[in-house]
Parts: structure tokens; C-alpha cells; sequence
């Protein structure tokens, strides 16, 4: 199982990076050359929006990107550093009108990933968050 680990500041112009890290790291993987579009648009979203919230919350901590190459998949997780809201039951009141626009805009690319990648995972917790996304590989379409 090969890992290629990826940490940025979450500064939107770092994104391009971890797309183009993507893209090359999956070809190399096997990914159907098709489907290498959806791979970068789908890390792009996703780590955008790990950024969107890092910054909106005042998070210093980098944006971590993880590509594994497993024996018939290749997975990307993508990580932020802000914990669910959920996860603290000491915190309570509304949400600020700039928190519930991130939310919206959260949704949004969440929507968008889930129509990008058919096997996709969403965790939260008082860590933070993750998003994994998993393509099959080359290895995977052969039949046995």
C-alpha cells in the first residue's frame, strides 16, 4: 500500500497543487484516464472546501491531503482541522450569520463530490473532518 501524504497552509492558492498531485499520483495508480477529471475536480472541491473552513473558523493547522494506492482502489482523503459542532455538547446558541453562509456553501460541495465520485465518505468528529473518496484502478477491471 503505497501513500503519498500531502500537508498545506489553507490558502486557496495551494489547491491547485494538491489537484495536480492528485491527477499524477492516480494516473500512476491506474485510474481509468477518463475518470482523471473527476479526480482533480473532486480533490479540488474537497480541499477547497477544507480551506473555506479552516479560515472561516480561524484554524492555522494545514489542510492534509492522503493518496493510497491499495490493490484494486485508489483513495484520497482529504482533512480539516475543524471539529463538528456536534461533537462539543458544551457549545450552544445559534450560529453566526458568516457560519451559516460556510454551511451553505459546505452542502454545495459536499453535492458537488457526491456526484463526482460514486464511493465517498464523510466523517466528523471533535478532531476534525475527513472526506474519502475511492476510484477503482486498472487492476480492479480485469476480470479473474
Amino acid at each position: 500500500m503505497a501513500t503519498v501524504e500531502l500537508r498545506f497552509s489553507a490558502q486557496p492558492e495551494h489547491v491547485r497543487t494538491a489537484r495536480l498531485v492528485a491527477a499524477a499520483v492516480a494516473r500512476r495508480a491506474g485510474v481509468d484516464e477518463a475518470v482523471l477529471d473527476e479526480v482533480r475536480l473532486a480533490v479540488g472541491e474537497a480541499c477547497s472546501r477544507a480551506v473555506g473552513l479552516h479560515r472561516s473558523h480561524g484554524i492555522t493547522a494545514p489542510v492534509s491531503v492522503a493518496l493510497t494506492e491499495e490493490e484494486k482502489a485508489f483513495s484520497i482523503e482529504v482533512g480539516d482541522s475543524v471539529p463538528d459542532p456536534g461533537a462539543d455538547s458544551a457549545e450552544s446558541g445559534a450560529p453566526e450569520a458568516s457560519e451559516a453562509d460556510g454551511e451553505g456553501e459546505d452542502e454545495m460541495g459536499l453535492a458537488v463530490i457526491s456526484g463526482l465520485v460514486d464511493d465517498v465518505e464523510v466523517r466528523s468528529g471533535a478532531g476534525g473532518g475527513v472526506i474519502r473518496m475511492s476510484w477503482p484502478t486498472a487492476d480492479a477491471a480485469v476480470p479473474s
